[in-house]
């Protein structure tokens, strides 16, 4: 499942094969985006703190997540 927008529609089927094959996409799309993300803010200068609290998580979560993928 490629665009976005179906992907978010199949995820409310009645079809559960549907439905978690879509929610499976969501959650590998949100994954990206949130690396994406965090690079991006690393690499404008903001620190662990700033990306946690921009993803209400801890500074340590964000931080063990991404310190590997991430500068």
């Amino acid at each position: 499942m490629a665009d976005a927008t179906a992907v978010a529609a199949a995820a409310s089927s009645r079809d559960p094969a549907t439905g978690l094959a879509a929610v499976a996409s969501l959650r590998n799309l949100l994954e990206s985006l949130e690396e994406l993300q965090v690079r991006n803010a690393r690499d404008q200068g903001w620190s662990w703190q700033q990306i946690a609290d921009g993803l209400s998580v801890s500074r340590q979560a964000v931080h063990k997540k991404y310190r590997r993928h991430v500068s």
